[in-house]
């Protein structure tokens, strides 16, 4: 019984480890965001790469629909930096 709740205990470790390290995922964290996925008049809510177009439709690689881009790349007045 012993060994069963040390093996418990260290898997309940390794899974808790793994899963912390696998959220820094492919995120892009440093604000770069210029590909036409970001900078499209419609885009993936997802943010797809590759996807985005200058027409409403549906997003090739997720099947999401666009969204409008109401995002001005270069108006940065809706937050502070």
């Amino acid at each position: 019984m012993k060994t069963f709740k040390i093996v418990l205990v260290a898997m309940t470790l390794f899974i808790g480890a793994f899963a912390l390290s696998s959220c820094g995922g492919n995120h892009d964290h440093d604000g770069d965001h210029q590909g036409k996925e970001y900078t499209s008049a419609y885009i993936c809510p997802m943010h797809c790469e590759g996807s985005g177009s200058d027409e409403a439709g549906t997003c090739p690689v997720c099947g999401m629909d666009y969204k409008k881009n109401d995002m001005d790349m270069d108006d940065h007045s809706g937050h502070d930096h």
